[in-house]
């Protein structure tokens, strides 16, 4: 069902998708600047998280300031019929920050991609080992980055310039 949304919760997205204010009440604070009371603010985002508008509502740590130099997406070729069942364990473990299953292209027989991250590029080759174990499969490929251009999350209902 596509939802319509109002404008207080446009204006409720909109202050949602920034940064938090690290107060005391923040949710108070949010919910004074579009015209709500703290309890409704909190009331909306748990209709949000129920229903599926809302994914997830958490911190972003910057893993590169705890020591997390190293990224390799990994690329796994599974089996279609077991790509359900391999992208739970690759996207439960703590070193990956996403897991994605994407259409096979011509050349390039992987479909499932897990993001790890670790402190070192040997430690990122030990967890995919250990992953590939968990797994029972071997055939993947561990793509590392070498220059982050560009890296935010989305945001909704922003007006353009």
């Amino acid at each position: 069902m596509d939802r319509i949304f109002t404008s207080q919760e446009q204006e409720l997205v909109r202050l949602l998708q920034d940064d938090i204010p690290i107060t005391a009440a923040p949710f108070a604070e949010i919910g004074s600047a579009v015209g709500m009371s703290e309890g409704e603010v909190v009331a909306k985002v748990k209709e949000w998280l129920a229903d599926g508008t809302i994914r997830r509502f958490g911190a972003m740590v910057r893993h590169q300031r705890l020591g997390y130099k190293a990224n390799a997406m990994s690329a796994w070729d599974v089996p279609d019929e077991r790509a359900e069942e391999v992208g739970s364990v690759l996207a439960d473990a703590g070193e990956v920050s996403h897991c994605y299953q994407r259409p096979r292209a011509e050349g390039w027989n992987y479909n499932l991609f897990a993001m790890i991250h670790a402190a070192t590029p040997e430690e990122c080759h030990e967890v995919a080992a250990v992953l590939a174990g968990k797994i029972g499969i071997e055939d993947y490929e561990l793509l590392f980055s070498s220059r982050e251009f560009k890296k935010i999350s989305m945001t909704y209902f922003v007006e353009q310039d």
